[in-house]
């Protein structure tokens, strides 16, 4: 970074050697290049300040446009993806040009097509937002007085030319605008989606940084499991070392602070591709969250010449074992993840970027949500094709947690071009993210495109476009991604698409491979038919809603309160969105009384579908071994399938999913006039306990009830008992009782489930007349919830204080209290929480 002085701050690789001692023997080092930097627009005279890494429109929020997130000014921003930007930091050159012989300019992102110039020579033409770009630059490098300047051309006025020079359009039917995104790599959604605003950003939006080095510099690293038992793991370590001249250098490989292992090469000029056996006895296994510790090693390989330290790689592993098991069964071909020979459920759900301008996402950020999805039961996320690779923020806090990632690369819903330069560029993007995540334990699986397969066969595309470009298609998909990952992660799976069942099948084949269900929502069908689906692996399947009003007071004006008014259609992307929640809504409860309400009754709607979805995917195991719902997260404040919103608010479903995604869960069937109690367990040891069931009315009044022991396999879901449910609404008003299941288990919290008759339009309406009450203040206060009748989605919260609850949006029997901790983002006296807090219920809402 440069400081007052116009100097460079210098960070060394490693510890253990002096930086400045000549040119022979001087430790690597690398200097930031993120203050400084101004910009202006393509030809103008006026340069403002920038933030490097950033984007244009985050440089252009502090003087010259409105936020486009804040109520409808994403329509007046749209000029900005339209123009081209120019970037330039001034920077003095020393120490580097006195101490080293290799001098590398590095990008890790440029967004998108850009030109770079030093000191007035241009040394790199960049094309694609997803790779690393290195320029040798000691021959140009001056002690003081550099200039660097990037030029960025508009990703949208790039490629019309050639567009409108071709005889048919690739489709990309989420482009809110010129249909543009298949040509360019670049996130995809930054055009437009379905939940996102289309803000067409450049700039330079992750860091770059000068590195020096003279005699080596290790390249790569990478670790591969050959073999494991209980006494010990061997792994292969393979490096890429580039020297200047023939050099013998020693590599040594420390584990958790212990050397394990040292080797003696004789290196000869250029890249040499190096590979030594390292062995860790009595490993500790990385499991995913659930199902044990998510332990990770901390490994350090250094090199040394001439017994001082040249330069070193320090990365964190996991030992497991994880394998895609798709065998011959009775439904067809399994399709299951299998870590350390245990059969995995998949729980989680899709991850898109977790802002328009990813360059704000803090690791606390990343902290709090992946946290979330944690907190939540959840064992993967599934990054999706639209979005980018993520930060290495993500994948580390993902390996910390035990998250598996399904990790798509970015193309989605369209078809991609076939000429050798674009398939040459996607390979070198390939080969740099496959290297850049291999050794994440979190890493499950490579897949090649979010829904490209199915399009082409069921959304006409086949018949609109010539057969030439499922050949490119297949070029891309079938052949260079598989063949980047068998040379470089051949270790893990890789497959084609989401969904696909490889070609052998429908892409949502019921037999084989994954699926995508989207007959709820897109086209209408009820809540129910989640339960008549038996895919293998639900990958994508979702429900929108509508953020709670304090995140709705952020980007509206008190007037703008209205779910039709102009701004709130223009934080509800979905063309028929509003229409689909409402003819929802109305099919199950009667109209909300107000806008907070409609925001709120559209949360439990949502809940209450996925909820169905899920536990019907999670009954059906091993049938199915994957519920991956859309979506965790948001990249501005919308109405979206989210689960979060974009300020990190729990929705009602994220609550249920930490319910529905429990170890334990209680699920109840309804077949004809019998209801089926399932038991779903994935603990690893059996779990015995005492079911009891209860037919009570909204007062408390029971009319039957029955105990039976349970026995709970390992990783099985069961049918523990059958009812009739004639018999247990015998003598009492289906419009005012239901019934409560309840398992005990020893040690453990009681899981329990409630079932209604009847939809809750059917159903008698009274006052739960509810309380809460602070019960310990502090900084994770703890909360009492009371009710005298039955109390259904109960909701608590704590006007002008961020935080979540250990649980919210719950249904409450009459007559009984709950105990919740609130989680703030500050801490509260007891006075001053006990006048934030609020409680409603659905009864509040009509």
């Amino acid at each position: 970074m440069r400081n007052a002085a116009g100097l460079l701050t210098v960070v060394l690789l490693f510890s253990g050697c002096g930086l400045f001692q000549g040119k022979s023997g001087s430790g690597n080092a690398i200097s930031f290049l993120h203050e400084g930097w101004e910009f202006r627009q393509a030809g103008g005279d006026l340069w403002r300040p920038a933030e490097v890494p950033g984007s244009v429109h985050t440089d252009l929020m502090n003087s010259v446009i409105e936020d486009p997130f804040f109520r409808d000014n994403e329509a007046s921003v749209q000029w900005v993806g339209k123009t081209g930007w120019e970037y330039r930091l001034e920077f003095d050159g020393r120490p580097y040009v006195d101490t080293y012989n290799h001098i590398e300019l590095v990008f890790e992102g440029l967004d998108t097509y850009a030109r770079v110039f030093l000191n007035g020579e241009s040394i790199l033409d960049a094309d694609n937002m997803f790779r690393a770009w290195s320029i040798r630059v000691d021959s140009l490098l001056h002690p003081e007085a550099n200039v660097l300047t990037v030029s960025f051309r508009s990703p949208i006025m790039e490629v019309l030319p050639r567009m409108e020079s071709m005889e048919y359009q690739l489709p990309a039917s989420n482009d809110q605008g010129e249909k543009t995104s298949p040509y360019t790599r670049k996130a995809p959604y930054h055009f437009g989606w379905d939940w996102g605003p289309r803000l067409v950003t450049s700039g330079i939006w992750r860091p770059v940084f000068l590195r020096g080095w003279n005699d080596l510099i290790l390249r790569d690293t990478r670790f591969t499991q050959t073999a494991l038992n209980e006494k010990q793991a061997d792994l292969m370590v393979g490096l890429e070392a580039e020297v200047a001249a023939s050099i013998e250098a020693e590599f040594r490989v420390l584990v958790n602070g212990k050397t394990l292992t040292k080797r003696v090469f004789m290196l000869q000029p250029g890249i040499n591709d190096l590979e030594f056996p390292l062995v860790i006895h009595t490993p500790r296994l990385w499991w995913p969250n659930g199902l044990g510790e998510p332990y990770l090693y901390d490994v350090r390989v250094e090199v040394l010449l001439s017994g001082r330290i040249a330069d070193v790689s320090q990365q964190r592993i996991g030992i497991r074992t994880l394998e895609l098991r798709r065998e011959p069964d009775e439904w067809g071909e399994s399709f299951a993840f299998v870590v350390n020979g245990v059969p995995v459920f998949a729980k989680g759900g899709n991850w898109i970027p977790a802002d328009n301008f990813v360059s704000r996402v803090t690791r606390e950020r990343y902290e709090h949500l992946l946290k979330s999805c944690r907190d939540a039961h959840m064992n993967m996320l599934r990054v999706w094709g639209g979005g980018i690779y993520e930060h290495d923020d993500f994948y580390d806090l993902c390996d910390e947690m035990g998250i598996l990632i399904w990790q798509d690369f970015m193309f989605a819903c369209s078809m991609v071009p076939g000429d050798e330069s674009f398939l040459s560029n996607v390979e070198q993007e390939a080969v740099y993210q496959v290297k850049r995540l291999r050794n994440h334990p979190c890493l499950a699986l490579w897949c090649g495109n979010n829904e490209g397969e199915t399009a082409w066969f069921n959304w006409g595309w086949k018949e609109e476009l010539p057969a030439s470009v499922w050949d490119d298609y297949l070029a891309l998909f079938h052949d260079l991604l598989p063949g980047v990952i068998r040379e470089h992660d051949f270790s893990r799976a890789y497959w084609p698409s989401s969904p696909s069942s490889n070609l052998l099948d429908d892409a949502n084949s019921p037999r084989m491979g994954n699926a995508h269900y989207w007959g709820v929502w897109h086209g209408a069908l009820p809540f129910s038919e989640y339960e008549k689906q038996f895919h293998r692996f639900q990958s994508e399947y979702g429900f929108q809603s509508f953020p709670l009003m304090p995140t709705v007071e952020k980007y509206t004006w008190p007037g703008d309160r209205d779910i039709e008014s102009p701004v709130m259609l223009a934080h509800q992307k979905h063309p028929r969105g509003n229409e689909l929640i409402r003819e929802y809504m109305l099919r199950d409860f009667p109209k909300p009384r107000d806008f907070e309400s409609f925001l709120y009754v559209s949360q439990i709607l949502q809940a209450e579908g996925i909820r169905m979805g899920a536990e019907h995917f999670r009954r059906i195991m091993p049938g199915c071994m994957g519920s991956l719902y859309w979506q965790i997260n948001d990249c501005w404040p919308v109405a979206s399938w989210s689960s979060i919103d974009y300020y990190g608010r729990w929705k009602a479903l994220h609550y249920y999913a930490r319910r529905f995604y429990a170890p334990l869960l209680l699920s109840i069937e309804k077949r004809s006039d019998s209801l089926i109690v399932h038991g779903v367990s994935d603990r690893l040891e059996p779990v015995k306990g005492l079911l009891t069931v209860y037919s009570l009315t909204f007062d408390g009044t029971v009319g039957r009830s029955a105990e039976i022991d349970v026995d709970l396999m390992p990783g099985q879901s069961q049918v523990c008992l059958r009812l009739d449910e004639e018999e247990w609404f015998t003598g009492l008003e289906r419009t005012e009782s239901f019934l409560r299941f309840e398992l005990n288990s020893p040690g453990r919290e009681a899981v329990s489930a409630m079932w209604y008759p009847l939809p809750y339009r059917e159903m008698k309406r009274i006052d739960p007349e509810l309380t809460v009450e602070v019960l310990k203040a502090g900084s994770t206060p703890r909360l009492r919830v009371r009710t005298r009748y039955l109390a259904r989605g109960v909701y608590v919260q704590a006007s002008g204080v961020n935080g979540r609850f250990s649980d919210n949006f719950f249904d409450m029997p009459p007559g009984s209290e709950k105990v919740i901790h609130f989680f703030p983002a500050r801490t509260t006296s007891r006075k001053e929480l006990s006048k934030m807090l609020r409680v409603r219920s659905l009864a509040d809402a009509f």
